[in-house]
């Protein structure tokens, strides 16, 4: 699957890394977007650093425009970027983190969707691929504003892979459980990181729905549970 342009989001995160990696290995080119990102973190001459803030509208347009005159279409568009908040039930959380979860995991997507499809429209074919969490089919208390931002996600994606089956666009999402990174560790000391889910194999999945097997599947949200069940 050589040659192809892959623009991921949040690509430096704990996953985002994996992901990366994943497809620069596979001889693809990959643009890897966050809002810290450097050359430097990919030692690769397949690899393109863009650093932006993706809540920017004009900004994350700019970029996908760059990359679709530069190098004439994008084939595949993984959206990693996300957020976490969460600790208190809803009557008690503040709307700043309510406005920030919608932010980080709706309305980011939103952005990067809004202006990558055109493009892909344009060329009749494309892959979009979103990283939601298994808690967004399965919520949990305490988490409201988080999971209610992922529910959204999933929905977004649904719609947009609705919309553009007629164009040859596939839109899927993987839905992991906790995964086992430096953050989560750091976060959950007393933890049994054994049942987290591993990133690479995450990664794993990812990348399948972008090759020619997975052809035939759009609207998909995939659980990734690992030994949480």
């Amino acid at each position: 699957m050589s040659g192809r342009i892959i623009l991921v989001t949040g690509a430096k995160g704990g996953l985002g890394n994996h992901v990366t990696r994943k497809f620069l290995d596979a001889g693809e080119m990959v643009i890897g977007a966050a809002l810290s990102v450097r050359q430097s973190d990919f030692p690769s001459t397949n690899f393109l650093d863009a650093a932006l803030d993706l809540t920017v509208t004009d900004d994350v347009k700019s970029l996908v425009d760059n990359i679709a005159n530069r190098f004439g279409h994008i084939d595949v568009l993984v959206h990693v970027a996300g957020g976490f908040a969460g600790g208190t039930p809803i009557h008690e959380t503040d709307p700043k983190t309510w406005s920030q979860m919608q932010n980080m995991n709706l309305n980011v997507a939103f952005n990067v969707f809004r202006a990558v499809i055109p493009h892909m429209r344009k060329e009749g074919r494309g892959r979009i691929i979103a990283v939601g969490s298994n808690a967004a089919v399965h919520p949990q208390k305490n988490l409201g504003a988080y999971v209610v931002s992922k529910s959204a996600l999933v929905t977004l994606v649904k719609t947009v892979a609705l919309e553009n089956a007629d164009r040859n666009i596939n839109a899927n999402l993987v839905l992991p459980g906790t995964m086992d990174t430096a953050a989560n560790r750091a976060a959950m000391p007393d933890a049994d990181p054994k049942k987290w889910v591993n990133p690479a194999n995450v990664a794993n999945v990812i990348y399948w729905l972008a090759s020619p097997e997975a052809a035939e599947t759009s609207g998909a949200a995939i659980p990734i549970t690992g030994r949480e069940g």
